[in-house]
């Protein structure tokens, strides 16, 4: 599934009737970044896009709402779990290695987000930690993946798992040699 950051992104900024200077003054973000982004020059992070988002007072599950989901589906082929990556991870797939995100199904319509996440080596989903109003828990299912949690950090090995309040600031790292596969689930949804 290919989607356009930079047009939705636009779309819901002229819907909230704001100019890319009034949406980048509400969410406390360079006025060329709203311009990069929408003309898809630049892929913001998860903490950009999460700043942006909040200036329009959107959720990065309305922001990537998916129509496809069929209603009432309950078993998913590998081939229908959504790809988040490209919308997601744009800038992220630099030096630090690139990260991947299929999603099950409509997560809105359940009020719950599970993703299969693969972390390459080096993937980190950067120094501006993540923080959101839910509760998220994974298990490592290969590799190792570095998570911080507030001043706790700890690298979980395969069939080690994490469980937190995702109010408090958190970080994921792939500090190993291998690809790090992670399942995890967030409730409420977050990306």
């Amino acid at each position: 599934m290919d989607f356009d950051v930079g047009a939705r992104l636009r779309e819901l900024r002229a819907a909230a009737k704001l100019s890319q200077r009034e949406l980048a003054s509400r969410a406390c973000v360079p006025h060329g970044l709203i311009a990069t982004v929408e003309q898809n020059k630049s892929s913001p992070s998860i903490a950009s896009l999460r700043k942006i988002l909040d200036g329009l007072g959107v959720s990065f599950v309305d922001f990537f709402s998916v129509d496809s989901a069929k209603a009432g589906q309950m078993f998913f082929a590998a081939e229908e779990l959504i790809d988040l990556t490209s919308v997601l991870t744009g800038s992220m797939e630099t030096s630090r290695g690139s990260m991947h995100f299929r999603q099950v199904g409509d997560a809105r319509a359940h009020n719950l987000q599970i993703l299969h996440e693969r972390y390459e080596p080096g993937a980190d989903t950067g120094e501006a930690m993540l923080a959101h109003a839910s509760r998220e828990g994974g298990v490592v299912i290969s590799g190792e993946l570095e998570v911080t949690v507030g001043q706790a950090v700890r690298t979980l090995k395969v069939g080690e798992a994490y469980l937190f309040d995702s109010q408090i600031p958190h970080r994921f790292r792939n500090v190993g040699d291998e690809p790090c596969i992670v399942v995890s689930a967030c409730t409420p949804p977050y990306l």
